[in-house]
């Protein structure tokens, strides 16, 4: 056999290894990961759900609503880079299952709320005890999957989205016909059983979840050392850690950039998971709040389908700045169409349109952040990033309630994010993003 042959050969025993050893960890570790993440954006998007009789019973304007919601987000961002260096002084295991189980408790506190102020201090809370679950766990993810293999593992992960979306929809609208049972309202309800679940699933991530590869009883060390050859091509050499050494090494005007246009992709996100039972309610006049939330689980359906077949072209040939911008110009358009569409089943068409270029556009976009930081700034320049797109987060749904008010209709809502998401994908297009080595 030739020189050449013997190099082949090799190079495809390596290469199934690869494959081997990233298949094992998915198994192991995406599964809990995503009902973990269930449960997080289940907590984040059950008060739209509850929204459709709650506001009622509460006294709730749209603007009342979303300071409500607002509310969430800036406890959440106070609190987002603190949590970040906790997870990472001590441990995904020990931080993320803390995560679970404050943020249980507080969610389903949410129950207890008789106004708009009580409201509004409640999913503060609620917002406080789950800072950093979302960044600590695409932290957690680059421990543990290569860049080549880390747009598919975040698609695996990020489906959980629309399919909480999806699922949650339904599921809400059951749990709102329990109305009245046992003296509580439908939405009291959804907050009972949608929060404490949450509570248990800390306790599993306690036992279940290894803070990194090194610890791994369930790899052989072949297995680890392989993982950790594939890690360190990522990697570029870092000096010790700490706080300083973080700042001072930081790629500024990439982080800047990729934060800002986090910024105008997460606008789009909230407000769809925001308002989307609302504004299907408007489209759907007439209907049960448990048909319009089987019509409100359609477009997050439609997402799951596109984000795996999206991410799975970005791993194959490297690419991550266009894979991100092109959902992004599909979500503007989609805006657009439920916003100023004549006919109810464009506008419909719409949403699936928004949902789905949103959805998948963060799932490419989290894999870039890993190529532009190395290990010593990762930590910090997460939480930075994460930090500016929940700043969207706690700004769409004020902006949404005000202009909801004061146009009695949600087009110029939906115009606004529009134009921040064509800002943000020139501001993206404009940063330099590193290929990263075509995926299998």
């Amino acid at each position: 056999m030739s020189a050449v042959d013997t190099s082949f050969d090799v190079t495809q025993v390596e290469w199934r290894k690869r494959q081997a050893v990233t298949s094992k960890v998915a198994k192991r570790l995406l599964g809990l990961l995503f009902i973990l993440f269930c449960a997080s954006y289940l907590d984040r998007i059950n008060i739209s759900f509850a929204a459709l009789s709650m506001n009622n019973d509460l006294g709730l304007s749209a603007t009342a609503f979303g300071l409500a919601n607002t509310a969430f987000y800036v406890g959440y961002v106070i609190f987002e880079i603190p949590s970040n260096f906790m997870l990472e002084k001590f441990g995904a295991r020990r931080w993320i299952a803390r995560i679970m189980v404050t943020w249980g408790i507080a969610s389903t506190c949410t129950l207890f709320a008789v106004g708009p102020h009580s409201l509004s201090f409640l999913r503060f809370i609620v917002g406080i005890t789950e800072a950093g679950f979302l960044p600590g766990v695409l932290l957690y993810m680059t421990y543990w999957f290569p860049a080549e293999f880390r747009a598919r593992a975040n698609s695996r992960l990020m489906i959980a989205m629309p399919a909480t979306a999806a699922v949650g929809a339904i599921t809400s609208g059951l749990i709102l016909k329990l109305d009245g049972t046992w003296g509580l309202a439908g939405w009291q309800w959804l907050f009972l059983l949608e929060g404490t679940p949450t509570i248990l699933l800390g306790v599993v991530a306690w036992f279940f979840l290894t803070d990194r590869p090194a610890a791994a009883k369930w790899l052989t060390d072949d297995e680890k050392a392989t993982l950790a050859m594939m890690l360190d091509e990522d990697r570029k050499p870092a000096a010790g850690g700490g706080w300083k050494t973080a700042r001072d090494g930081m790629p500024w005007k990439r982080v800047i950039a990729l934060s800002f246009s986090y910024f105008c992709l997460v606008l789009t996100l909230n407000a769809l998971a925001t308002w989307t039972p609302q504004i299907v309610k408007v489209l759907r006049r007439g209907d049960t709040l448990f048909h319009i939330s089987l019509w409100s689980a359609i477009p997050s359906a439609c997402a799951i389908f596109v984000m795996l077949m999206w991410s799975r072209r970005s791993d194959r040939v490297g690419e991550r700045k266009v894979h991100t911008v092109i959902p992004m110009l599909v979500a503007a358009i989609g805006c657009l169409m439920t916003g100023y569409a004549g006919d109810p089943q464009l506008r419909m068409l719409g949403v699936v349109l928004a949902t789905c270029g949103g959805q998948t556009a963060i799932t490419i976009f989290w894999t870039s952040p890993a190529g532009v930081l190395d290990p010593r700034n990762r930590a910090l320049g997460i939480g930075i990033i994460s930090s500016s797109g929940l700043a969207g987060s706690a700004i769409s749904p004020l902006v949404f309630g005000v202009l909801r008010d004061l146009t009695h209709s949600f087009a110029s809502g939906l115009a606004f994010t529009a134009s921040m998401l064509v800002v943000g994908s020139i501001v993206i297009m404009s940063t330099r993003i590193p290929r990263t080595q075509p995926g299998y």
